[in-house]
């Protein structure tokens, strides 16, 4: 039952973003917003609402073990299930120096956190203000760089002014009410198999909200799109630490689980540095990468379980 919960949750959260998306894009047609600025928006927090909505409530409810875990967990499953995914059907070959700066700064953001974790810092107040601060100054770089691809704003349509406004307040209250189901089912899940509930957020919680990235990912195959794949995917990571985690932190004061520590933070890194060793070295992220991830996701979830 609180598998079916947390799925329907989940449902409600992709279903609640979707419509702030398409309400938000419409609305600032509306007041002659240009659609560059709404771009970077949509591109820096589109697919991340969920994490953002279901972080929030778990710090709030004092289940922050759950947000870290789910942060740290889809960065991971972005690089090594969605990626691997995505170039196991489609090679991407155009390699370029801004793709290469962003695996950078991933590296960069998960030996932050390791600090952080070592030295047992907490994510606060000052965390937010400066994470945002960055978040902004990175996204404002890589959108005028043409590393994220906001294209896809213009196929988000074209709304009234009324229902714009009820996409919008309607996306909200789907968002409020399923990240509450989620996390809540999540924490029930949790309790029932004595999971830590760093584990579960690590595991099925970041799968969950993973989804909408492999969805991204995959379609993107489709169209022969992979090269902005894997430019979004490198942001939305970027988004995940800075964004959720900081925006979180205005929430409630939290520390990164020793669990995670030990071993996820240190297994992020390393597929961080190994997808920046198939963009420097091979110029290529081809069907090797996507059977070696691919084995490596499935392999980590039956170790963190066993």
């Amino acid at each position: 039952m609180n598998l079916l919960l947390l799925i329907v949750g989940l449902g409600l959260l992709i279903l609640g973003a979707e419509l702030i998306i398409r309400g938000s894009v419409s609305f600032g047609r509306k007041l002659k917003v240009s659609l560059f600025a709404i771009g970077v928006v949509i591109v820096a927090g589109g697919t991340s609402l969920p994490e953002l909505a279901s972080s929030i409530n778990a710090v709030i409810t004092n289940h922050a073990d759950l947000a870290v875990g789910a942060v740290i967990g889809s960065n991971i499953a972005n690089l090594i299930l969605v990626m691997a995914a995505t170039s196991f059907l489609i090679p991407i070959s155009n390699i370029n120096q801004n793709q290469i700066n962003q695996a950078w700064i991933n590296i960069f953001l998960a030996a932050i956190l390791i600090a952080m974790s070592y030295f047992i810092l907490s994510f606060n107040f000052i965390f937010g203000i400066l994470s945002i601060c960055l978040l902004f100054i990175i996204m404002w770089f890589q959108i005028k760089q043409g590393v994220l691809d906001i294209s896809e704003v213009e196929e988000k349509g074209d709304y009234s002014l009324v229902t714009s406004i009820i996409f919008i307040v309607g996306g909200i209250i789907l968002l409020v009410y399923g990240a509450e189901l989620f996390v809540k089912s999540a924490i029930n899940i949790a309790n029932k198999l004595n999971i830590p509930e760093a584990i579960i957020g690590i595991s099925l919680v970041a799968f969950g909200t993973s989804l909408p990235e492999l969805v991204v990912g995959i379609l993107s195959a489709i169209r022969r799109k992979v090269d902005f794949a894997l430019g979004n995917v490198l942001g939305s990571n970027i988004y995940n630490v800075l964004g959720v985690l900081g925006i979180s932190s205005f929430f409630g004061n939290f520390n990164i689980p020793n669990v995670i520590g030990s071993e996820d933070l240190l297994f992020m890194l390393f597929v961080t540095l190994m997808i920046l060793g198939f963009m420097f070295f091979l110029k290529r992220i081809g069907r090797t990468y996507g059977s070696l991830g691919l084995i490596l996701y499935f392999g980590y979830i039956f170790y963190i379980y066993n």
